[in-house]
This record gives C-alpha cells, sequence and structure tokens, in this order.
C-alpha cells in the first residue's frame, strides 16, 4: 500500500470495529451488509485478528475489503515506526501528542499506549478516498479512532453499545462525545447515559439493532406441548451467549437446581467465553449432570434449528463489579423470530423489547429464586407459552426489524461531513 493524504472529498467511509470477523457481534456484521446494500462503500479496519472457528454467512456476503491494524505494537515495528514518521509531518501531529499525553496522565496503561500506536497506523494506511471514520464501540475503538481523526483532520462518528457505555470513565467519554461528529446507541438505557455527558443532547440517537428477519425462517407452525411431565420428552430450555458475568448464567443454573423434582427438563447453552469451566464446575457441583450441555460457539443456522426445537428461551442478564452490562441482547430477538417464549430480567434495555406478560416474563435481575418460579410456571403451560411466542415474533416484526437503522444509518452516513450544530437527531421509535 502506497498511503496518502486522505480526499475528504472522495466516497468511501472505514468502519473500525474491536475484532472481525466476531460471532457474537454479528448484529455489526448484519449493519455492514446492511449499508453497502444501500450504496454506501466500506472498508472495514479491525483492531484485532479473529480468533473463531465459525463464522456467520453474513460474514461471507460482505463486499468491503478488511484490514487488520498491529494488534500488539511490538508485533508489528515496522508498520508503527512508519506511522510515527508519517504522522510527525501531518498538521495535526501537535494536538495528537496533546491529547495523547492528557489521556496518558489520566490513564498510564500499555493499552492506552498501544491505541495511539494503532492510531498512527490507522492515519498513515487509510487509502486516500476515505472521506469519513465510524466506529463501533466506545471505548478503545473509538479512542483508535479519535486520534486518528485528530491526526488526519477527518470527521468521525459512532455506534456505542452496551460495556463501552458503562465501562468506559466518564472523562472520556465525554471528550469523545464533543469530537465525535454525532452518534447513535441502540438503549433507551444507554442513551441516557451518554445523552447526559454530550455537548447536546441531539449528539446522540437512539437506534435499535433490530433483526434482518430476511435471514431466518418463518417460525414452526406449532410445537409439542410438552409440560415436564414426562422424563421421556423433557422441557427443551435453551439459552446463548457468552460464557461471562453479565449474562447471568449462574443464576439460570441455581434457578434450574431449584425447580421441584417432578418437572423434567434439559438445558442446551451455545456460545463461548472464558467462564465456561465455572459453569460447568457449577452444574456438576449443583447435580445438574446429565440434564445440562454446553454446547460452546455454534454457527448461526445451528443455533436456529435449535431455537426451533426448543420450548423456552431463557437470558438472565444482570450488572457486574466491573460495571460491565448488556444492552439489548439481539439473541432475544433471535428466539422471538422463531415464536420462541422469552424469560430474561428486567434490566438494561430489554423491557424496551420484552413486555413483561405479553412476549415473555421478565423477573429482577440477579434472583434466581425468581427465575425459577418463572420458568416453573411456563414449564407446566404450554398454552401460554405458545402465546408468549407469537406475540414475541409479532412485536418483532412490526416494531423491531433492521430495515428502519439501515435506512437511517445509511442516511446520516451519507449525507457527508455537515457541521457538528447541524447534527439533528431522529430515533427510529420503538416505544414499549
Amino acid at each position: 500500500m502506497n498511503p496518502r493524504e486522505p480526499d475528504k472529498a472522495a466516497g468511501r467511509i472505514a468502519i473500525v470495529v474491536k475484532g472481525y470477523p466476531r460471532l457474537s457481534e454479528t448484529f455489526i456484521a448484519q449493519e455492514i451488509r446492511g449499508l453497502e446494500q444501500r450504496g454506501l462503500e466500506l472498508e472495514i479496519w479491525s483492531l484485532r485478528h479473529p480468533t473463531e472457528r465459525f463464522t456467520h454467512p453474513v460474514h461471507r456476503e460482505i463486499e468491503a475489503t478488511v484490514r487488520y491494524l498491529p494488534e500488539y505494537l511490538y508485533q508489528e515495528p515496522v508498520r508503527v515506526v512508519r506511522g510515527l514518521l508519517a504522522g510527525l509531518k501531518r498538521p495535526g501531529f501537535g494536538a495528537f501528542i496533546r491529547a495523547g499525553w492528557r489521556d496518558l496522565r489520566r490513564d498510564p496503561t500499555p493499552n492506552r499506549m498501544r491505541r495511539l500506536g494503532q492510531a498512527l497506523v490507522l492515519a498513515r494506511e487509510l487509502p486516500a478516498d476515505i472521506r469519513h471514520l465510524h466506529v463501533h464501540y466506545l471505548h478503545t475503538p473509538a479512542s483508535v479512532v479519535r486520534y486518528a481523526a485528530i491526526l488526519t483532520g477527518l470527521p468521525w462518528t459512532f455506534s456505542a453499545h452496551a460495556k463501552d457505555i458503562w465501562t468506559t470513565p466518564d472523562w472520556d467519554l465525554a471528550e469523545k462525545l464533543g469530537e465525535a461528529r454525532w452518534g447513535v446507541t441502540c438503549t433507551r438505557d444507554g442513551h441516557g447515559r451518554l445523552a447526559a455527558l454530550a455537548p447536546a443532547e441531539e449528539r446522540v440517537e437512539l437506534l435499535y439493532h433490530g433483526l434482518d428477519l430476511s435471514r431466518f425462517p418463518a417460525p414452526p407452525a406449532s410445537r409439542p406441548a410438552r409440560d415436564g411431565s414426562d422424563p421421556a420428552d423433557p422441557l427443551r430450555v435453551i439459552s446463548v451467549g457468552r460464557a461471562v458475568a453479565k449474562k447471568g448464567f449462574d443464576d439460570l443454573l441455581r434457578a434450574l437446581a431449584g425447580l421441584p423434582t417432578d418437572l423434567h427438563w434439559q438445558l442446551v447453552h451455545v456460545g463461548g467465553g472464558e467462564g465456561l469451566p465455572r459453569l460447568r464446575a457449577l452444574s456438576e457441583s449443583l447435580g445438574l449432570a446429565g440434564r445440562v450441555v454446553f454446547l460452546g460457539p455454534k454457527p448461526q443456522p445451528d443455533i436456529v434449528a435449535m431455537l426451533r426445537e426448543a420450548d423456552l428461551f431463557v437470558l438472565p442478564a444482570k450488572d457486574t463489579k466491573s460495571g460491565d452490562r448488556d444492552g439489548l441482547p439481539n439473541v432475544l430477538m433471535e428466539a422471538a423470530s422463531q415464536a420462541l417464549p422469552l424469560v430474561s430480567t428486567r434490566f438494561a434495555g430489554i423491557p424496551e423489547f420484552v413486555r413483561d406478560g405479553l412476549d415473555g416474563v421478565l423477573v429482577p435481575s440477579g434472583d434466581w429464586e425468581a427465575l425459577s418460579n418463572a420458568i416453573n410456571g411456563l414449564a407446566r403451560d404450554p398454552a401460554r407459552r405458545a402465546t408468549l411466542g407469537r406475540s414475541a415474533r409479532e412485536r418483532l416484526t412490526t416494531t423491531f426489524t433492521a430495515d428502519k437503522g439501515f435506512d437511517r444509518l445509511a442516511s446520516r452516513l451519507s449525507a457527508g461531513p455537515l457541521p457538528q450544530e447541524n447534527c439533528k437527531a431522529l430515533a427510529v421509535d420503538a416505544a414499549p
């Protein structure tokens, strides 16, 4: 590659992500493909190389070139040094140094140094036809984009999601919100936090991810009326998500252990994550061996097939000591696409989609006894499960389809680098 100064009048957009491709972030890939289908020309830049065995079918459809920054600076020192030498010649280098020094004083960590080095590489290697930077996540990926934007003078925008909103310090968020042209986020919960830190509330827009229903089959016409009374045909419970604290899978295991002994059930968990060994050990200690199956990560077609065979979807998301939390987990919408009744928690953005008693049952987060009671009640009532599942599917198809979000984001990104004061918010309304 022969890097040149970016031509801000040209037409492509660089989408910067933390890792690509990632099964847990198929909503980002879905969005990228949706933007391509609306005529935007994109290039993907990832801070990390892929680590998973599987990919989603949408990853094979994406046309954008994918480029990788040095994951660790010591691994590719030549690229970093070239980025520094090129940066020294840029008019924005002084501002870059001042911003970096100010941030290092507040966050003197190797991670901060890595983001500065990645920004130097990104600024040097961006093709000349990139006119705009858009980043997913306001924590480390947005730091790289912010520094690169200072160096290049390119405008930048963001999509904020969950962990990045709740674990990033106020000072860091406030500075990014002050410098980005505009941004979107996917829950009212997250929007409230960002709007309070932004120089103007309209700098941040509420924009739900939704689900691209064209990628999902119609739900089963009916499901067996299992009620947990037959040990040969137990109730089939499924949960999908990475084995991390915020998903609440420890609460789910305790809830299942607390179910009456006359209720026969089986749980299938799908997802990777560093917490899998702990969950397996907890399952053993609770005496659930033989009734809980941990399958690890699976491609989405396999997950959809399992959703179609299940009777109940459970995701007991909760807060964590680190402050990390979910936003509105896409897996709830994926389960709803198959008219599967939902049991989850009254937490974060979940009630924005799941209406308690209409589309599923919501319990207080962290309350495994309430979760156990909810599972027990629905397990014994197939008719109610069917009613809740149909309602969840209808809510998804009428209010939470992805097309609205794709159209809105494509419109904003196509508008070019408008002055910050002219960026107006228009939320895609999905009132509970």
